[in-house]
């Protein structure tokens, strides 16, 4: 018996935000969104993954009031160009704070609409 990976990560987000969360994750992290089953899908919210990029990335946003961003939990997702990230979030707007030395890894953090934290990291 082992565990043997993680298969999502869930965060949550206020109740009818899901167009912020498209324009977010699908839109400025390029994410491509995944249907949510049907007896889950009217409870809102969104799920995003990776996987048509060869990866294995999967954020789960589920409505939750009364709503608290996750600030200090957070996920943290590898990228393969992270200057290139920083780019597309300047130009979206998105704060990027240059993250602590972490040794083999560029890193950083930004926030997606709703105030949870995510981590951003290249491998060096």
């Amino acid at each position: 018996m082992a565990v043997i990976g993680i298969d999502h990560v869930q965060l949550a987000m206020p109740c009818g935000e899901e167009a912020a969360a498209r324009s977010f994750y699908r839109d400025v992290l390029g994410l491509t969104e995944v249907s949510k089953p049907s007896d889950l899908a009217k409870r809102g919210g969104c799920w995003f993954t990776n996987e048509p990029f060869g990866g294995s990335a999967h954020i789960h946003l589920g409505t939750e009031e009364p709503f608290v961003p996750a600030q200090k939990a957070h996920p943290a997702l590898l990228v393969d160009d992270l200057a290139a990230m920083r780019e597309v979030l300047k130009d979206a707007g998105v704060k990027f704070t240059e993250g602590t030395p972490l040794n083999g890894y560029e890193r950083g953090d930004i926030s997606d609409p709703f105030g949870n934290r995510i981590e951003l990291m290249q491998r060096v």
